[in-house]
């Protein structure tokens, strides 16, 4: 492994880009090539293939045979933060970016997060924004079911912080510990929690944009959304996604207890308030992205309709990756947990 390259916070010019990748031989030449072609290049591209059986690894290989500045790490088996660890370590800058496979950057992504740290600033973290991909009216709904909204900041109106828009200083990686490695999702919510917590200085930019590729069905959001719920728990954030839900369907199991005193032809009416509930809840989430996604009410209905079923997808791949976490982390009743990882 070389040494680091020394940068100073008003050059900023020396960054070494880290990658995460396992099977994404369909979206990882656009992500070099946005990449290669940004306003300002990364010194180098530091990718761990995490195990991949497909031809992700042959696609970058060609990459270095072209002579781009990319460097290729490969793992049998490696979950997503111990593949950033990995390539942070065979990384040679003092500044580093964080973007995954699956995403584009806009060709000014690089320059604009370096742009926060080329002012005399000492700022040491600066997050950007990311935009889900809309090209398709289910993944138009989608967006507006699950992907959180811009809100104003200090930098423009950006989206919640992401690792898939980031650049800090090594040491900021080296002295919260780097991420976890035993989660195969939320490792980047941990990660971003302890950098907060050891109060490095943070900057937020709305110029430094990435596409984000959003599942663009209902099985793919389905299987998507259970490898989050399953690691949700794991890294002990049950509470903040899956605890509302479960409070909501208690609610109706504890309606439809009562309702047996009424008979069978009351039995419908738990259903009916699950449809009520789900429709109040896609409602909500029409109002809180009106300004995103503007639209007329002929089309909010149209997206009503489908927003119902797509949060009843994900209801039920919150109750489905709980479930999993008792089979496969709680109780061990399925296998080891390190194959069940890395067949996620």
């Amino acid at each position: 492994m070389n040494d680091p390259v020394t940068s100073s916070p008003s050059g900023a010019r020396e960054i070494s880009v880290v990658v995460p990748v396992r099977n994404e031989e369909d979206s990882v030449r656009t992500l070099l090539e946005g990449l290669l072609n940004q306003t300002m290049p990364p010194r180098e591209i530091v990718i761990t293939d995490g195990g991949s059986t497909d031809a992700t690894a042959e696609i970058i290989e060609e990459f270095i045979e072209r002579g781009a500045p990319v460097k290729l790490i490969r793992e049998r088996a490696s979950l997503p933060g111990r593949s950033r660890n990995i390539a942070v370590r065979h990384s040679r800058c003092e500044w580093i970016a964080f973007i995954d496979a699956g995403i584009q950057p806009a060709a000014d992504w690089l320059a604009s997060l370096a742009e926060k740290v080329s002012d005399g600033s000492m700022v040491d973290v600066v997050y950007g924004s990311y935009e889900p991909v809309i090209d398709s009216f289910f993944k138009e709904c989608a967006a507006i079911a699950y992907v959180p909204p811009p809100y104003q900041s200090d930098g423009g109106f950006v989206r919640p912080q992401s690792i898939v828009s980031a650049l800090m200083r090594r040491q900021v990686w080296e002295d919260v510990g780097g991420f976890p490695e035993y989660l195969r999702s939320a490792e980047d919510l941990l990660f971003m929690r302890r950098v907060e917590q050891a109060k490095f200085k943070v900057a937020r930019t709305s110029e430094a944009i990435v596409y984000w590729n959003i599942q663009p069905d209902f099985g793919g959001t389905f299987r998507r959304f259970v490898v989050y719920s399953r690691n949700n728990i794991r890294a002990g954030l049950f509470a903040e996604w899956q605890g509302a839900i479960f409070i909501y369907y208690a609610m109706l199991a504890a309606s439809a207890l009562m309702l047996l005193f009424l008979g069978p032809r009351a039995f419908f009416i738990p259903l009916v308030l699950w449809l009520l509930l789900l429709t109040a809840r896609a409602m909500k989430a029409l109002r809180r992205n009106r300004q995103s996604y503007p639209a007329r009410p002929a089309r909010n209905l149209r997206r009503l309709s489908l927003l119902v079923p797509i949060i009843a997808t994900l209801d039920a791949a919150a109750f489905a990756g709980s479930f999993s976490w008792l089979l496969r982390d709680k109780f061990r009743l399925t296998g080891s947990r390190g194959e069940d990882d890395a067949r996620e």
